[in-house]
């Protein structure tokens, strides 16, 4: 049944549940084009909810869906697809009806997909790399970036080994932002401190970012978008222009372009945090008003 209702997803048009769709276009944030990455749907350490926040406020002519959207790894081991990620997907083939370009670049954990490149699916368009021309002439080379893993191209069972690794650790993320809740304190990131600290992975994102830009070089292109290693960055390499859009499992990331072809990183727990923020000033005042 849950399986029928992953199908379901994918190809018969449903009604999102209510949200800001119906507000005025000017409370919502409008860009060129808009990079995501790496959803993970079909896991429970995706952020569906922020996720599906971030899509009804944010408008593009474009939007890049830059792999690993479904985690295909994840669904054979145990299946797991709750409502909040049908509502993603409905979301995703939403904008695609209305207008927006969705192309979708397949990546390791949905490697399943590349088998249909050059198809479409509810208008989300299927690619295995794209080349895309920014508002002021730039070129990016756009592409998942596992084949610059040399985990996952020469040892491939190493890979799930780590993605298990990885999926437990977020698990016991989980646990201790529970706790943290229960004590006021903010979303803390397990997984992304030790990324961040531990040498031998700050060595490997380093390592990631400088092989993908020399290729975008060596191909002649202004610059690269990428994602698979859940780090967001936005940075210049020898002259080129390296982005990564980050992920929903942990940052809550994305890339934009603006409408003059300039690109910036857009922290969406930020913007869920100062939501919020605000929210809890103005209750006292509305309080008093009433």
């Amino acid at each position: 049944m849950q399986r029928d209702a992953f199908l379901r997803a994918w190809t018969v048009p449903q009604v999102p549940p209510p949200g800001p769709e119906d507000e005025p276009t000017a409370h919502r944030l409008r860009y060129r084009s808009v990079w995501i990455s790496d959803l993970h749907l079909g896991t429970p350490g995706c952020r569906a909810d922020a996720l599906l926040d971030f899509l009804r406020h944010v408008e593009s002519d474009t939007l890049f869906l830059v792999g690993d959207i479904v985690d295909g790894w994840q669904l054979r081991r145990h299946w797991y697809w709750p409502q909040s990620h049908n509502d993603v997907v409905q979301k995703l083939l939403r904008k695609a009806r209305k207008g927006t370009r969705v192309v979708f670049v397949p990546g390791n954990h949905d490697e399943f997909a590349r088998r249909y490149v050059g198809h479409e699916f509810g208008g989300i368009e299927v690619a295995d790399e794209w080349v895309h021309e920014t508002a002021d002439g730039r070129r990016l080379w756009i592409l998942h970036g596992d084949l610059f893993d040399g985990v996952i191209q020469c040892a491939k069972w190493l890979a799930h080994v780590g993605d298990t690794l990885y999926e437990f650790t977020l698990k016991l993320n989980r646990h201790l932002n529970s706790l943290r809740a229960r004590m006021g304190l903010p979303y803390w990131s397990l997984s992304k401190y030790l990324k961040l600290k531990v040498k031998r992975a700050v060595s490997f994102i380093g390592d990631f970012e400088n092989a993908v830009a020399r290729e975008a070089r060596r191909r002649g292109m202004h610059g690269v978008v990428c994602g698979h290693i859940h780090h967001a960055e936005l940075r210049e390499i020898d002259g080129i222009t390296y982005a990564n859009d980050g992920d929903w499992v942990e940052s809550l990331t994305a890339l934009v372009e603006h409408a003059d072809g300039r690109l910036e990183i857009i922290d969406w727990a930020q913007q869920l945090r100062d939501r919020e923020s605000q929210a809890a000033a103005t209750a006292p005042a509305v309080a008093e008003a009433a």
